[in-house]
Order: structure tokens, then C-alpha cells, then sequence
């Protein structure tokens, strides 16, 4: 195996821990503890937003710290702190725990998101490979669809809400494995045959136009990523099928982060952004008509899109600063975060006073569209911007 080969697989181990099982068990695993336990929607929905404000706290570490070996550090500490958490999430049914221990979990999160891809990208090119993170976000697609295959598998045996969560854990360890050993350590001098990387930071109005644009994003997505489970299960005739929709949106996922590279390429970054707002939010409605093909054919295309989203908004990081990314990446996963920590929130409290996701539903398709409307506007300021249109 190459090391190029090596890099990504360390690169997509983190992410199926970091997000796949530390974050994204959480979204199969909400009907079973809904059942089993005291909990219900209300408090689900603040637990998610526990887990997002965590990942918020997270994200503005890494965009604190500079030092790449410092950042090489940071990813380790929170390999480990993923697989904690997650396995520990068994070992109680005190809300005010689990709130803690998925704030932690959403801490880890940010390890494989934004370290993994700052470590990524400075490795990818400091030896002159293609500044493309496509590769590594498959890791997303396929951590969701590992986690949602393997909650179904464990239903079928009939494993209760904990048991559940340390299988997880197990699985977690030996991916913090490969992760932990695969990732090279970033070097302390820069060697001559490296690549010179100098940033060129974007023009003020685009970067707060994209923090803008991003943070009606994060509530498209997190609202999805959260209840689509739920949401399915609650359909007449669909019980026993919000596995299965969750599957589907790692599915879409898998492949799409390649698909979205290359529209980029092709048609620009800011031109391939709008489309995966405008198609997410037909993804984001469809579970609402009722019938199984609508429910995974809308989480297949929600798949696809969020982590088109999320893989261009951070590539264009790198571009803008490839000397450091987790500089820009900090930022907008900032915003992105505080989308999160408030719209699971809203949405719970939604469904548990009205008695249907409708409304939480509708809120995040519209936030999406008012995303769309803003990334339009930064089109025509691509072709000023010299990190996305280096001179030949």
C-alpha cells in the first residue's frame, strides 16, 4: 500500500470513528433509547444539541492551535476520547451524563472533521499531490452506513440500548487503531523536495457571505441527521424502516464526495455549492410523503448533499490556507455549529408540543433554501479569488 493510500485509509478510520460511531450511532440508536429509557423526543433533541455544542468547542480549539505537531497531538487525544464516550454511554441512564458524555463526543468529532483534514491536506500538499479531500469524506458516507447497518444487525438479535453502544465502542477501538498508526507524524522542518505553501486568504465579504451560507447549512443538515430515523419510524407503516433510511443517507454519501470534486473542477466551487443546496432540500422533504421509496430515495439525495457541502466548504479552506486550514476550517465550522446546537433543540421542543417533525422539517428546507439564495451571490466573486484560480 502506498503511503498516499495509507494517509487517506488513517484519514477515513477517523472519520468512521470520530463521526460514523461517536456522533452518527446516536441518530439509529434514538427510537431504541426512546423505548427502552426514561428519555423522549424533547430530551433528545438536547442531547444532539449537547453533542453539537461540543463539537463547537472543539472546532474552535483546533482553529486555535497552529503548530501542526500540536494538531497531531490534539487528533490522538481525541481518537481516544470518541471511543471512551461512546462505549461509557451504556453505562448510565442519567440525562445530565449523557449530556456530558456526548458533549465530549462532539469534541472527539472535530478530531477526524477538521484535524484529520488539516493534517490531510498539509501532507497531500507539501508532497505535491492534488489538494482534494473527496477521499477522505467518503469516510462520512461510509461511517454512517457502517453504524446504520450494524444497529440493525444488533435489533435483529435483539442487544438492548446499551449493549448496543460498548459493541460500538469495540468497534470504535480498533478503528482508533488504524487511525492512530496509518496517520504520519507531521515532520518538524520542512524538507527541500517539499512543496512551498503560501496562503491566499479570501476577499472579507466572501469568507462572511460562506460563514453565512454555511451556517443555514448546518441547519438543513443537523435537523435531518438527527430525526430522520425517528421521523421514518413514526410513518404509518414504515415502523422498523428508519434503519434502512439511515443506511441510505451513508449510502449517498459514499460516492458523492468524488462527484462533487469533480463539478467543482468543472464548473466552479461557489457554482457546485448552490447546487447541493438547491437538490438537499428535495432530499430533506421527501421522508415527509409517507412511503418507503420517498423515505430513502429523500435520504440517499440528503446523503449525497450535505457531504458534498461539507467536503467543497472545507476543500476551499485549504485552498485559501493551505499553511495552515484549520484556520478558515475553525471558522466555519463554527458556524456551522451553532446552527446545530440550536435547531435540534427548536426541533424537539417542535415535536413534542405539536406532535409531528412537519414543522422542524419544513424550518430546515427553508433555512437550506435561504443558504442557496446567499451562496448564489458569492458566483461572480470566485473568478477574483487567486487561491481558486492559480495562474498555469
Amino acid at each position: 500500500m502506498s503511503e498516499r493510500a495509507r494517509v487517506f485509509a488513517a484519514g477515513i478510520a477517523s472519520l468512521l470513528l470520530t463521526l460514523g460511531i461517536a456522533r452518527f450511532a446516536y441518530t439509529p440508536l434514538l427510537p431504541l433509547m426512546l423505548e427502552q429509557t426514561d428519555l423522549n423526543i424533547s430530551g433528545g433533541g438536547w442531547l444532539a444539541a449537547f453533542n453539537y455544542t461540543g463539537y463547537l468547542i472543539g472546532a474552535l480549539i483546533a482553529s486555535r492551535v497552529r503548530e501542526l505537531r500540536t494538531k497531531d497531538r490534539l487528533y490522538r487525544l481525541y481518537l481516544l476520547l470518541a471511543v471512551a464516550t461512546t462505549a461509557l454511554m451504556a453505562w448510565t441512564e442519567n440525562i445530565w451524563l449523557w449530556a456530558f458524555l456526548r458533549l465530549l463526543s462532539g469534541m472527539s468529532s472535530s478530531g477526524g472533521m477538521l484535524l484529520a483534514s488539516a493534517l490531510i491536506l498539509n501532507w497531500l500538499m507539501r508532497h505535491r499531490h492534488r489538494a482534494e479531500l473527496g477521499i477522505h469524506f467518503m469516510g462520512i458516507g461510509a461511517g454512517i452506513a457502517l453504524v446504520a447497518l450494524a444497529v440493525m444487525w444488533m435489533q435483529s438479535l435483539q442487544y438492548d440500548w446499551g449493549l448496543q453502544w460498548e459493541l460500538l465502542g469495540a468497534v470504535g477501538l480498533v478503528l482508533a487503531y488504524i487511525a492512530w498508526v496509518w496517520m504520519p507524524r507531521p515532520k518538524a522542518v520542512a524538507e527541500a523536495s517539499d512543496q512551498v505553501l503560501i496562503d491566499n486568504p479570501p476577499a472579507p465579504r466572501l469568507e462572511r457571505l460562506l460563514l453565512i451560507s454555511y451556517f443555514f447549512a448546518g441547519i438543513g443538515y443537523v435537523v435531518s441527521a438527527t430525526f430522520i430515523v425517528d421521523l421514518v419510524e413514526r410513518q404509518p407503516g414504515l415502523q422498523g424502516q428508519g434503519a434502512i433510511a439511515f443506511a441510505l443517507v451513508g449510502l449517498g454519501a459514499l460516492p458523492a464526495v468524488l462527484f462533487w470534486d469533480r463539478l467543482a473542477r468543472k464548473l466552479g466551487y461557489f457554482t457546485a455549492l448552490m447546487s447541493a443546496y438547491l437538490v438537499q432540500i428535495v432530499g430533506i422533504l421527501l421522508p415527509l410523503q409517507g412511503s418507503l421509496f420517498a423515505a430513502v430515495f429523500g435520504a440517499f439525495i440528503f446523503g449525497a448533499t450535505f457531504i458534498g457541502i461539507v467536503s467543497l466548504v472545507l476543500t476551499l479552506s485549504g485552498r485559501f490556507y493551505p499553511r495552515s486550514p484549520a484556520r478558515l476550517m475553525g471558522k466555519m465550522t463554527l458556524a456551522y455549529g451553532v446552527a446545530q446546537i440550536i435547531a435540534p433543540a427548536i426541533t424537539g421542543e417542535l415535536t413534542e408540543y405539536l406532535g409531528s417533525y412537519y414543522w422542524g422539517i419544513g424550518l430546515a428546507a427553508f433555512a437550506v433554501l435561504v443558504g442557496s439564495l446567499i451562496n448564489a451571490r458569492l458566483i461572480p466573486l470566485e473568478q477574483n479569488e487567486p487561491a481558486l484560480n492559480p495562474v498555469k
